[in-house]
């Protein structure tokens, strides 16, 4: 086979070093438990989270660190309930209170899951990934999900990159995937489930996540701020549910968005307002999908100064 052949049926679904486990018989325990998602920025674990639970739980773009929040996602399996944690990607290339807390966000929740997945670039492994690693506590069960296979078209860098992983004692499982497409992210499902502890479903069957509606407004808005915006995005700006109201069909939602510096505001407003115009009204339409009912939104831009810089501050917009 040519060095430039796609990935295809034919690859190994999952490699696992070691498990000699043998089925005992007798009734199959029901397994219940936290997962946690890590890796470094824009390896697809949001894209990952959301195909996982089949609903869209946390934002995506192409800009490092779109998650800023720990979000459970619930996976109902036979047998298993799975909470998944998606995390902010680990990295220290941006300083500051702000980057502190997301890799403190990402950091525990590889210490209170009762397993890690570690979401790489089928691509190669990086500098980054091996700081991703060391999340992990020794010990701690670790699959290794290899995204993006169905983009990488030399199957060789693939195969050796798995060799190099399947060398790697504390890595548990590897399993190639596709968060895009869904290719073999049942496989990944059934590694995780299969290392959960025995215990009855935490969760109600018909619940997916444990945040709430004024919760993804916010995020619905950042969304549309980290794709309308571009490279001019201000890298402090987060968004503030000021006022969220449930009404039979309707729901009625004033945000602000909260920028650093008044130099940053004109760049979020556009010329003559387009730019939050757009940024609303494209946020309302995902909302009134999310919510199926009418949302009514307001989005304006306040100036705090400082604030991504502020412990405390980040602590009262909803930071952990």
């Amino acid at each position: 086979m040519s060095g430039d052949a796609p990935m295809d049926d034919a690859a190994p679904a999952v490699q696992v070093p070691v498990d000699n486990e043998s089925a005992t018989g007798g009734e199959i325990p029901h397994r219940c438990g936290y997962v946690a998602i890590v890796g470094r920025p824009n390896v697809g674990k949001s894209t990952l989270v959301n195909r996982l639970v089949g609903e869209k739980l946390s934002i995506t773009s192409s800009k490092a660190q779109t998650t800023r929040h720990r979000i459970v996602g619930v996976v109902n399996r036979p047998g298993a309930q799975i909470m998944l944690l998606d995390t902010p990607g680990f990295q220290t290339r941006n300083k500051g209170a702000l980057n502190r807390v997301l890799n403190r966000t990402a950091s525990q929740a590889a210490l209170e899951a009762d397993v890690v997945v570690l979401v790489a670039d089928a691509h190669g492994w990086t500098a980054g990934d091996d700081q991703a690693l060391k999340l992990v506590p020794s010990g701690k069960p670790l699959i290794v999900a290899l995204n993006k296979v169905d983009a990488v078209k030399d199957r060789t860098r693939v195969m050796a990159l798995l060799a190099q992983l399947g060398a790697n004692p504390a890595i548990g499982a590897i399993v190639p995937i596709s968060a895009r497409t869904g290719r073999q992210v049942d496989a990944l499902l059934d590694e995780s489930a299969r290392r959960l502890p025995e215990g009855d479903a935490l969760f109600d069957v018909d619940s997916y996540t444990d945040r709430s509606e004024r919760f993804f407004a916010a995020e619905a808005i950042r969304e549309k701020m980290f794709r309308l915006l571009g490279d001019e995005l201000p890298y402090q700006s987060t968004v503030v549910i000021e006022q969220f109201e449930e009404l039979p069909g309707l729901r009625r939602i004033f945000a602000a968005i909260v920028l650093e510096r008044e130099a940053q505001k004109p760049i979020v407003l556009g010329a003559g307002g387009e730019r939050i115009k757009r940024i609303g009204s494209e946020a309302r339409q995902d909302l009134e999908r999310a919510f199926d009912c009418k949302v009514y939104l307001e989005v304006w831009v306040k100036i705090k100064s400082g604030w991504s810089d502020n412990e405390q501050r980040l602590k009262s917009y909803g930071y952990e």
